[in-house]
């Protein structure tokens, strides 16, 4: 009988504590199941090796990869200070320095390997240079947002003719609306060697955001492999996306928020509390295809991401930093090389941040940077690209005017929404 007992006892003992191991299992599994992951990343200081011949970057508003893994950027030669020019001058002033060519191209471990562009016979060169894509087939796609110099009067306040240091790429940016002569109405089309292929625009031909031959002040395009179109972020002049065939310049179609008719009224400064405006503010900074065939679209001062099918169709939008005014929050998109692409990066160069978002839901996950000019430390951080290997190259404008690699570190659990310099570890 106490024999009986006595291996009861034990029974009951072991049907707790299995009962209490699987509830400490089971709630283990659930804290797992809620811990939220995302990609990590720290800064390579060493990348890129130092520009040969004295040259310097200006103002670095692009940056692409291509198919074999080189690194594109473009800037603006015309944004470095007199100071930056010394060794141009008749006769030199000094030692350092000059411009380097408006196209640098770099390979994996930071080696210039190639250089171009610039004015030249049969095309329309920008007057200030913004944006660089490598298409599929490896064609280098550019675009400008230079107001320029209207026949009989004087330059804008665009690209060049902007004040060195000025923070804010035109006077746009915190009014909602420009007006004037617009000189970059076309993005430029070249081989990797600099050949040109290809020109949609004419220099100050536009006629507003619904003339389908011209662009105006055109900030980036996006290359789809399936339909062979070309997606152009048309900009900072115009408030719309617009299509064309990527290989003859055919229009297609094109739309402003929300999938509406575009319009060139001028919205206004830029007000986080009032209801969402039903169009476009300058610049539409970026139009970035996903593979599932959503297109990614930069509303910048509007501090918002918008999201449609590829015949415009509006799907959602997200506010990111809405408080954010001056230049705003959206500046340009990349996307993780996993075959989802489960991850967005949003470069916000007023706040000088780079957000790491989960796409399908557009939550906002953790953000790293800091303001700054040190390695991992951003000022205007402007365009952003991916390798496959996940790693992360931006680029700065302003007197930022640098390219920078974040070194991808695989996906750890989130700790902290702002994780400030991603300093390589010990």
């Amino acid at each position: 009988m106490k024999r009986n007992l006595c291996v009861g006892a034990i029974f009951l003992t072991l049907v707790v504590l299995l009962g209490v191991g699987n509830t400490v299992l089971e709630k283990r599994a659930a804290v797992e199941a809620a811990t939220v992951m995302a990609p990590r990343f720290e800064v390579d200081p060493l990348w890129p090796k130092p520009l040969p011949n004295h040259w310097l970057m200006g103002q670095t508003i692009g940056v692409s990869v291509d198919g074999q893994e080189h690194i594109w950027i473009i800037h603006r030669a015309g944004s470095l200070e007199p100071g930056e020019l010394h060794a141009t001058t008749n006769p030199p002033t000094a030692q350092c320095c000059a411009p380097a060519p408006p196209v640098l191209e770099f390979d994996q471990e930071g080696s210039l390997i190639g250089h171009w562009g610039g004015k030249a016979e049969g095309y329309d060169w920008p007057d200030s240079n913004h944006g660089i894509t490598v298409d599929y087939k490896g064609n280098v796609w550019i675009g400008g947002n230079g107001r320029g110099q209207p026949p009989g009067g004087a330059r804008g306040g665009a690209g060049r003719g902007q004040p060195a240091g000025q923070r804010g790429e035109l006077n746009e940016n915190q009014t909602g609306g420009v007006q004037g002569y617009f000189n970059d109405a076309m993005i430029l089309k070249f081989t990797q060697a600099g050949k040109f292929l290809m020109q949609i625009g004419k220099p100050g031909q536009s006629k507003g955001s619904n003339d389908t031959e011209n662009l105006r002040l055109p900030a980036k395009t996006f290359i789809d492999k399936v339909a062979n179109e070309v997606y152009v972020a048309d900009g900072y002049g115009n408030h719309r996306v617009i299509v064309y065939d990527a290989d003859t310049g055919k229009y297609k179609r094109h739309w402003g928020a929300y999938g509406h008719k575009p319009e060139d009224v001028d919205l206004g400064r830029y007000d986080p509390n009032a209801p969402p405006p039903q169009q476009f503010r300058n610049p539409v900074h970026c139009a970035e295809l996903s593979n599932d065939r959503l297109l990614y679209v930069c509303d910048r001062v509007n501090d918002r991401v918008q999201v449609f099918k590829p015949d415009g169709t509006f799907v959602k939008e997200m506010f990111f930093q809405k408080q954010t005014l001056g230049s705003g929050s959206a500046w340009d998109i990349a996307f993780s090389r996993d075959a989802q692409q489960k991850y967005m990066y949003l470069t916000d160069g007023e706040n000088d941040r780079v957000h790491i978002i989960e796409r399908e839901s557009l939550q906002l996950l953790t953000t790293f940077g800091e303001g700054g000019r040190q390695p991992g430390e951003f000022y205007g951080v402007h365009s952003i690209a991916t390798d496959s290997k996940g790693n992360i190259y931006t680029t700065e404008t302003y007197r930022g005017q640098r390219v920078q690699k974040f070194v991808y570190k695989g996906l750890a659990p989130v700790t902290k929404e702002d994780q400030g310099v991603v300093w390589p570890k010990k």
